[in-house]
């Protein structure tokens, strides 16, 4: 175990909370920043996300210089909402579109790397419903105030959402504790140090991003932990507690099925890194069951772990970024 590492690399947001010294920061490394937006169906939540952000970080302190929308294919009104308050807002199908299309979070991150200029990248998700800028400053800290860390996770309280305004104050985290928290100690356990792996915000350089795969689904964030700290190590890496996310929250069998992928994720993970083999074929069905007229019946859900390469493996990519990698294979 890497043992001070959660006591110098964990940070709390009030010590971000400087906007003036971030923006001298910023400006003395002479970096660019951008915000992105994963969406699917967030119409509730995507107007006040943006509005905040483009109101304390880029009018009154301007620390971003971009938001950007990628939508998995919205059936509400969620990228019209968007494209009202004039930020960029892209279709995931329409980014890279002679590549094989897939749906999923982690597909929106990885095309996000395209169409975003910034040296430094924020991924927030669109569904916050207690957002504050504070999610943004507070992973930016570590990254513009360190000349180490280039990638910052955040954690906090997450309140179980159980109706309009309403939320119990303890829970969430339940994938965490019972799948990834258990293959961290067993496999790697300088990763259980991050209290929350699975959180959806973080921020990097560019390089970091570049360089590693994105699972297109739930593995995104646990296959990018892993991919980090092998590549650059934890000394590269931080948290920072955030307080407090409230969220919508999916029942127990969704979060089985966001299980099964992790757990895929992780397997392939390891066996790559020569850590552990497995002698059979994964299979790609989630097996669950109902009751149907007081009846057991299968809900199989077919779960394919796919994975995007590193994009700076991607000829558009290298194109349009002519300098790109060259740090990432450098610090590799």
């Amino acid at each position: 175990m890497h043992n001070n590492w959660i006591e110098s690399n964990t940070f709390h947001h009030s010590e971000f909370k400087n906007l003036d010294q971030l923006l001298e920061a910023k400006n003395k490394k002479n970096v660019t920043i951008s915000l992105c937006l994963p969406t699917l169906n967030e119409q509730r939540t995507i107007a006040k996300e943006i509005v905040i952000m483009k109101s304390e970080l880029m009018t009154r302190y301007p620390l971003i210089d971009e938001i950007v929308v990628i939508d998995s294919g919205s059936t509400d009104n969620t990228r019209d909402i968007a494209r009202s308050y004039d930020v960029m807002v892209y279709e995931a199908n329409d980014i890279l579109p002679d590549l094989e299309r897939y749906k999923g979070k982690g597909e929106n991150l990885w095309k996000a790397l395209y169409v975003t200029q910034g040296d430094i990248i924020i991924y927030i998700d669109a569904d916050i419903k207690n957002i504050h800028h504070r999610f943004a400053y507070g992973l930016l800290g570590p990254l513009l105030l360190s000349d180490q860390i280039r990638f910052s996770k955040a954690f906090y309280d997450r309140p179980i959402s159980v109706g309009e305004n309403k939320w119990r104050p303890t829970g969430g985290g339940r994938v965490t504790e019972l799948v990834t928290r258990p293959l961290f100690s067993l496999f790697m356990p300088n990763l259980t140090q991050f209290v929350q792996p699975l959180s959806g915000e973080y921020a990097g350089y560019r390089d970091i991003f570049e360089a590693i795969p994105f699972h297109i689904g739930y593995g995104v964030e646990t296959g990018m932990l892993i991919d980090i700290h092998e590549k650059w190590g934890l000394d590269v890496m931080a948290q920072v507690d955030l307080d407090r996310r409230v969220h919508k929250n999916q029942d127990t069998k969704a979060l089985g099925r966001m299980s099964f992928v992790i757990i895929k994720t992780f397997l392939k993970r390891i066996q790559k890194l020569n850590r552990v083999k497995v002698n059979q074929q994964l299979f790609d069905e989630m097996i669950q069951y109902h009751l149907v007229n007081g009846k057991l019946q299968p809900d199989i859900h077919f779960l394919e772990e796919n994975e995007r390469p590193p994009i700076v493996t991607i000829p558009e990519y290298q194109q349009k970024f002519t300098n790109s990698g060259a740090l990432s294979q450098s610090i590799g």
